[in-house]
């Protein structure tokens, strides 16, 4: 039996004038682009054409942020609710994954079974469910609490969580819909199941009131990096965001995450790690790095402060130099993982509090020539720092044009990506097997 050759998976990270802090000050972006349908449209038939895995809309249940006066100068004060879009989007796309996030501390498992298990008959199989248990305040707020759950409750709630959703998914077994108009059977009674279940945060009787979702269920996605994340990622996640400054800090988190699956009993190969990307994309180096200067000028200063503030802590930095060192900044029920990942950032290479903002505004940053990007993929790729990327361009639409139409063309020639779709579905597509029906209560 032959094993087949890893490929190269590419999700798009979409946040509607791009991914960038100040990406919609641009002057080619489009300000406009986050509640605009046919922006969203177009830009989906592009990554498409790109032969893109996924299209990745991420969400929070509030402002995207902390302080209103640093909010007003973003372009994330307002976005569609994803699955909205995405069902949308679904009409207009033939192959392309259609992922959103929904948090386990805001929802009930009934809620989000129901609409994942829409949204993958809706695509004929190509929803993905990007799991959070939720780090921004106000999202707290919005649900009449004062704070979050402590970070290891909501773990604890999100396992179960995971737990309730996929009994739900399988509710009715694989072909128990008979829709037999002679016999007068609609459903064969024996493929129904029941999960009843009851637990530490959670009761729930079912079934889902629809059939199980033409992938069994939509692809799993997770993002934390924490110990917990990880351990979390290690028993559910099938796509794994992470942020790493480095190839080596890449190659670490990869090799971690692969042994805690094992582990776990689960197969290493059919857990896909994809660091997020930010390529600009020049004719010359020069000129991609000429990009990156103009977009880091667009930062304004609140805007700058407060992005450090909302990713490391809870300590005010009103009062800090923004040319100053990064204080000392105490643990909080934020991400754990990010804040350690960014701190060791600023103290390894002694940001001031302005250089590590536009750190985290320009993420993992590639800007270069599109043999230099395609180069920056490949040895990630091939020395085991990712099995893909979550791709988030600075602005849009520029950058994912220029990204399809000069890099992806490399990475075909250099077999790193297919050149069509291969599979009818996104598990498919992405090499990851159907999961078989569980047993549950009748």
């Amino acid at each position: 039996m032959t094993t087949a050759p890893r490929t190269l998976s590419l999700g798009a990270f979409v946040q509607g004038a791009g991914g960038h802090i100040a990406g919609w000050r641009h002057p080619e972006a489009y300000a406009a682009g986050q509640l605009d349908f046919a922006f969203h449209a177009e830009l989906a038939r592009l990554l498409e054409r790109g032969r893109f895995d996924a299209l990745f809309i991420a969400d929070v249940a509030a402002l995207w942020g902390h302080q209103m006066d640093a909010l007003s100068r973003s372009g994330r004060a307002e976005h569609f609710e994803p699955l909205t879009l995405l069902s949308a989007l679904s009409t207009v796309t033939e192959h392309i994954g259609l992922v959103a996030t929904a948090t386990t501390t805001y929802n009930e498992p009934f809620h989000v079974a129901r609409k994942f298990a829409s949204l993958d008959h809706l695509s004929h199989g190509r929803a993905g469910w990007n799991i959070v248990t939720s780090v921004i305040p106000l999202e707290a707020a919005n649900f009449g609490r004062s704070e979050h759950l402590e970070h290891e409750l909501r773990y604890r709630r999100a396992d179960e969580f995971v737990e309730v959703v996929r009994a739900l998914w399988d509710s009715f077994a694989d072909g128990a819909l008979l829709r037999d108009k002679a016999s007068g059977s609609y459903y064969d009674p024996a493929g129904l199941r029941t999960p009843h279940h009851q637990g530490e945060h959670f009761t729930v009787r079912g079934p889902l009131n629809i059939s199980r979702p033409p992938q069994g269920h939509p692809v799993l996605f997770q993002a934390g990096s924490s110990q917990t994340g990880m351990a979390f990622a290690a028993r559910h996640g099938e796509v794994l965001f992470t942020l790493q400054a480095d190839l080596a800090g890449a190659q670490a988190f990869y090799a971690g995450v692969k042994k805690q699956v094992a582990a776990a009993g689960r197969n290493p190969d059919h857990v896909l790690i994809w660091p997020i990307l930010f390529p600009l994309v020049g004719g010359t180096e020069e000129e991609a790095r000429r990009k990156v200067a103009e977009l880091d000028e667009l930062v304004h200063d609140d805007v700058a402060r407060r992005l450090v503030q909302d990713n490391i802590g809870d300590l005010d930095l009103t009062e800090y130099p923004l040319d100053g060192p990064v204080p000392d900044i105490p643990d909080s029920n934020r991400s754990k993982s990010r804040r350690d990942l960014l701190l060791g950032l600023a103290r390894q290479e002694n940001l001031t509090i302005r250089q590590l903002a536009l750190r985290i505004s320009g993420g993992a940053t590639v800007a270069g020539t599109p043999e230099q990007i395609a180069d920056h993929l490949e040895q990630w790729f091939t020395e085991r720092g990712a099995d893909g990327f979550n791709v988030s361009f600075p602005y849009l639409p520029g950058p994912a044009v220029d990204f399809v139409d000069q890099v992806v063309p490399l990475l075909r020639k250099r077999g790193l990506v297919h050149e069509t779709y291969e599979g009818t579905t996104f598990r498919e597509n992405l090499g990851l097997p159907r999961p078989a029906s569980q047993e549950v209560a009748a």
